[in-house]
Formats: C-alpha cells, structure tokens, sequence
C-alpha cells in the first residue's frame, strides 16, 4: 500500500511514528508538505502537482492538517477524494472539526453532552448568555485558539464581560463555556480509530493551571474508560465525520462532556502514558479500509434530475407511529430509505418490517416531489387583515 501523510512537520514525534509505524508494516509511505501541491481542475478528471509534478498514484492519505492552513489543507485533501483516494479524515470533517462552534452546533443536534455554551458578538447580550450557562465562573475560549491558548477562565461576571469586550474590539470571536467545577483541571483524550478507542488518557492540569493540555504543563497518566465515556467519544468521532480523531471529555457529575473533537491528535503524549503503539492501529485501520474511500453521498446521489437525499420526520401523534416501515409505500414511490435514526441509535438500511416509533428519522433517497408530499406543511399564524389605506388605488 502507498500512504501519503500530509504534514508540515517531518519531523515531529506523530509524523516519524506514523511514517516507521508504516514502514515496519511493509508500506511505501511518503511524508510531503501540504502547502507544495498545486490543485488542477483544468483536465478532464481531477489531479493533483507535488512540487511542480503530476503527483504518482496513491492508495490513501492521512491528513495532519496545521490549524493555520485549514483553508488550504482541506482543499488538497478534497481533491484527493475527487481523485477516489482513501482518507480516513474527510475535508468537511477536517473543516467541522476545526471550527468550534459549528462542531458544537453540529454536536449538541445529535444529543451529544457538552458543557453550557453560548457564542453572542452585540454586548448587550454578554450577560444574558453567562447566566444561561450557569453564571460566574465561565471559561471564555477563542474559535480559532489551539493547545490550550485562547482559553480563558473568568472568576466573576464584570471580569466576563470586559474581557469579551476587548476581545469582541480586535475581531475575535469567542464562545462562552459554564466551568465545571468537578473536573479539577482535569480531562479525559480518548484516541479514536474507526469504532473504538484504542487508547485514553487522563490529563492533569499542573498546579493551580485550571487547563489540563500537555503544552501548559500538565502531566498525563493511562486511564481506562467506562464504557459510556467510550461510546460517547466513538460517537463524537463518527458524527463530525472523523475516523482518526482525539476527543477531549471533561468527568462531570453528570458524565462525560465532550470539549472538542480534534482532527489532528497528538501521538506523543498518550503513546508515552499508555505504551500502546496508536500509530500502528492508526495505519491498520488504514490498510482494512483502502479499499472504501469515503464518499460524499449527497453529492453522489444528487446529480439525477429530480432525486435528492431528504429527511423525513415521524413526529409524535403522526399516523405513521407504530406502522411497519414497508406500510408507508416508499418503496412504490421510488423512495429508498437509507438510515433510521432513533434517538442517539442509528438503524442501517432498515428493513420493511421495522415498526416505527415516534420521532423517528428515516433518511431517504428519492424523487424529490414524491418526499416533499410527504412532508407536513408547518403551521402558520394566522394573518392579521390591515385596514385599508385611504387610497387604495393609488393615483
């Protein structure tokens, strides 16, 4: 198999441990700059330039995108995709992933536990939101902040406030995050391939520091996860698109809460806490799935006229609540459904004599106007009839 890891960094700790992981398996792996390719979209198929070059042939690639290059970096790992190469990490997984709030966003849609958070820019709604996540103290975290900086603990509502302000007047965007307490400036990285956690670790906020990254100072120490801790990061890892991925969890009271989702995870720290050679599973997980380069379905499946992906919804009361999934006739009219999903379960290709269940979501592939008939339209208020001007018809 020939890997490209796409890196900036030769020579840091992931990128030699994954490149010898690799090469102790028997593949040729080649660790090339992402900022030196040049996107073609002049040929009649998508292609890719390595420094001036056609780039050769490639069975996968494994994107270590830097945060500073995101823009960029994506687009390559895009192209590769065109180009029907494996990718365990896609470009708008990577893209998600990278920007905190639409991860948050993408998160709590799919019932995801996370600490309190609000995201406002006019002040006067600063104070409103640091109260709806549960008051002072709150942890004030920049969108693009990486490695623990731009994280900011705030011990009471003026210090909030003036902080974000500052911060608002040189075109930050900031999220504003309940602290929780419990956690003690300590959290929980669990290493995500595919669908397991290969390896986790607890890491220690040193001294009075309340932020618990390695590059702060903190100290780590191998953890074995319950297993609701795993389900939950092997959940986060699969909603963001992610099959290589770092989920951080703080322990609270309530369980875990996931922090943030990174696309790009460290090796050093949790293989030196755990001893566990994560690059190696990272690149068998690679070689068993080359074959399947990940797709972008609603792209694939949207260029017939007429046909789409759509959702549709089985509220609570609806006529469709306890019928089999095969009495609906979707399949008479050429609707194909492609997943359920029920609660935080996902049901695969589900068969016809599967009873639904109120609120249920049957993911579907069809003619667009047959699934939009389907759809009940939303209620609407009732218009208000304004009086009639003096003169009606105008001049």
């Amino acid at each position: 198999m020939k890997i490209a890891v796409l890196s900036r960094a030769p020579h840091s700790y992931s990128t030699q441990r994954l490149r010898a992981a690799a090469q102790q398996r028997g593949h040729d792996v080649k660790v090339l700059n992402t900022l030196r390719f040049a996107i073609d979209l002049t040929a009649d198929a998508p292609d890719l330039f390595f420094r001036g070059k056609q780039l050769s042939d490639y069975d996968a690639v494994l994107p270590r995108i830097g945060n500073s290059i995101t823009y960029f970096g994506t687009a390559v790992v895009r192209q590769f995709e065109q180009m029907d190469v494996y990718t365990p990490n896609t470009a708008n997984g990577i893209s998600s992933a990278r920007d905190k709030l639409r991860a948050n966003q993408i998160l709590s849609r799919h019932n995801i536990a996370m600490p309190p958070t609000a995201f406002v820019r006019n002040r006067a709604d600063v104070r409103p939101a640091i109260e709806r996540v549960g008051g002072a103290p709150v942890v004030i975290k920049l969108l693009e902040g990486t490695q623990g900086i731009g994280v900011i603990l705030a011990p009471q509502v003026k210090v909030a406030e003036a902080i974000i302000e500052t911060l608002h007047s040189t075109k930050q965007n900031v999220l504003i995050q309940k602290f929780i307490a419990e956690s003690r400036g300590r959290d929980i990285r669990a290493l995500v391939v595919g669908d397991r956690v290969v390896a986790a670790m607890r890491r220690v906020a040193d001294g009075d520091e309340f932020r618990s990254n390695v590059h702060r100072g903190g100290r780590v120490e191998p953890v074995t996860l319950d297993p609701v801790y795993e389900q939950t990061a092997v959940r986060s890892a699969q909603i963001m698109g992610l099959r290589v991925a770092g989920v951080d969890m703080l322990e609270s009271d309530d369980g875990p809460l996931v922090m943030e989702v990174n696309s790009s995870p460290g090796l050093q720290g949790i293989e030196t806490a755990t001893k566990l050679d994560v690059a190696g599973a990272i690149i068998d997980y690679i070689a068993n799935q080359v074959a399947f380069p990940d797709i972008d379905v609603r792209q694939r499946l949207s260029v017939s006229t007429g046909y789409g992906v759509a959702e549709l919804a089985i509220h609570a009361g609806a006529e469709q609540v306890g019928m089999k999934l095969g009495e609906l006739g979707l399949w008479d009219r050429d609707i194909t459904v492609l997943t359920l999903h029920r609660g935080v379960s996902v049901i695969p290709n589900p068969r016809k004599h599967v009873e639904l269940e109120a609120e249920d979501r049957l993911l579907c592939f069809g003619k667009l106007d047959e699934m939009r008939s389907m759809i009940p339209e939303k209620r609407r208020r009732r218009p208000r009839v304004r009086r009639l001007p003096k003169e009606p018809l105008g001049e």
